[in-house]
C-alpha cells in the first residue's frame, strides 16, 4: 500500500516509517510539503496518489498555541481541512491524529476516562484548534478515522519521558513532579500498532481513542520510569499550581478505548509499553 504521512519527520512519523516499512511510504513534511498551502498541498497529494494518508502534522506545543492562536488554527484547523480535501480528491483513506486536549479535563468523578461519545469542551487554544480540525475533517470526509492520543513518547523524542530520564541521571535536589494530572502515557509504537489494526478494518470511521490502557499521574510515570532505569534521584509529588503555565493543564484527560474494545482490540497497559520502550531506547 502507498501511505503518505504528514509530519512524517516528527516523533510519531518516524515510528510509523519504521513500523510500516513493508509499505511504500511518502514522508510529507516541511519544507517540501506544507499543509497550509491551500492549493499546492492538494495538488502534490493528487500527484503522489496515496491509498492511505496518516495525518500527524500539527502545532502541538500547548503553550506556544496559547500565545499564537492564529498560527495554531492555521496549522491545526486549516491544515486538517487541506489534508481532508486532498484525501477526498485522490480517493485516499484518511487517519488523522488528534488529542486528549479536546476535553475539558475536569471530570465529574474519579477515576474518569473520556469516551469517544463524550462532548469535547476544550479549555486551551491547542485543544480548540485540534477540535476544529476534527470537525473540519468530519464535515469534508465523514469516512475518515480520527485517532485521539495522549502523553506521547517515542524513539528519539522529544518527550516528557526523555526529559525525566535525563534529569534523573543527574545529581541534585529532589525532582518535583505534578501529581494531580491524570492521563494515559502512550508510546508511538502503541499508536502505530493501533493504526496497523485499523488498516485491516475498512468499515471503521469516526472517532477512535488510541492510548495505552490504565491511567496515572506524571509523578506515577516518573517513579515507574526511574524504577525501570535504576535511577536513584528522589522524586516528590507536587501540585499543578506550583508550576504555572500559559495554557491550563487538564486534571484528567484519560481516554476510554470503547471503539477499539468493541472491535476486540486492546492496547497494552502503560506500564508494559513503557518497559518495552525503555529496553530499546536507554
Amino acid at each position: 500500500m502507498k501511505i503518505l504521512i504528514t509530519g512524517g519527520k516528527g516523533m510519531l512519523g518516524r515510528t510509523l516509517q519504521r513500523e510500516l516499512a513493508g509499505h511504500e511510504i511518502i514522508v510529507a513534511d516541511l519544507p517540501e510539503w506544507d499543509i497550509t498551502d491551500d492549493t499546492g498541498f492538494v495538488a502534490k497529494v493528487c500527484e503522489a496518489k496515496p491509498e492511505l494518508i496518516v495525518h500527524c502534522a500539527a502545532m502541538t506545543k500547548v503553550d506556544d498555541c496559547e500565545t499564537n492562536r492564529d498560527l495554531a488554527f492555521r496549522l491545526n484547523e486549516d491544515g486538517s481541512r487541506n489534508v481532508a480535501l486532498a484525501a477526498k480528491a485522490c480517493g485516499a483513506r484518511l487517519f488523522a491524529i488528534s488529542t486528549d486536549y479536546v476535553f475539558s479535563g475536569e471530570p465529574p468523578r474519579e477515576p474518569w476516562a473520556w469516551s469517544e461519545t463524550d462532548i469535547p469542551r476544550p479549555r486551551t487554544v491547542y485543544g480548540a484548534s485540534k477540535f476544529a480540525g476534527e470537525q473540519m475533517i468530519q464535515m469534508l470526509l465523514p469516512e475518515a478515522v480520527i485517532i485521539r492520543i495522549a502523553w506521547l513518547y517515542g524513539a528519539g523524542g522529544p518527550s516528557f519521558v526523555h526529559t525525566m530520564a535525563k534529569l534523573g541521571a543527574q545529581e541534585g535536589a529532589p525532582l518535583k513532579v505534578v501529581n494531580d494530572q491524570r492521563g494515559n502515557p502512550t508510546s508511538t509504537k502503541t499508536v502505530a500498532d493501533v493504526i496497523k489494526f485499523l488498516m485491516t478494518k475498512s468499515d471503521v470511521s469516526g472517532i477512535v481513542h488510541g492510548t495505552c490502557e490504565d491511567q496515572c499521574t506524571w509523578y506515577d510515570l516518573t517513579v515507574e520510569l526511574f524504577r525501570l532505569l535504576g535511577l536513584k534521584r528522589e522524586v516528590v509529588p507536587c501540585t499543578t499550581e506550583e508550576f504555572p503555565r500559559p495554557a491550563p493543564r487538564p486534571h484528567n484527560s484519560a481516554l476510554k478505548k470503547s471503539v477499539l474494545n468493541l472491535l476486540g482490540y486492546r492496547t497494552p497497559k502503560w506500564q508494559d509499553a513503557l518497559a518495552e520502550f525503555v529496553k530499546t531506547e536507554f
